[in-house]
């Protein structure tokens, strides 16, 4: 089981060296399926933007610090 886990957790990495921050937290709220991103710790927005899609991307100081995807679980393709 955890040797799948794994592999599973190894097709993510093209994607995560591609994203252009250091460091990248996540936290999965399952009850409201929100999924935050964060890119900087601590973070403290002072802007937010919603796009079209339910994407929040919040800002500090003009400079993209994480972002919350809403209907998280909508989005996984199988």
């Amino acid at each position: 089981m955890a040797a799948i886990e794994i592999e599973r957790m190894l097709t993510l990495v093209p994607q995560l060296l591609e994203i252009p921050h250091s460091r990248i937290w996540t936290t999965y709220d399952k009850d409201a399926d929100v999924l935050y991103v964060n890119f900087k710790k601590p973070s403290h927005a002072d802007d937010s933007k919603l796009t079209d899609d339910d994407i929040i991307v919040r800002y500090e100081e003009g400079q993209i610090i994480g972002i919350t995807i809403l209907n998280a679980s909508k989005r996984v393709t199988r």
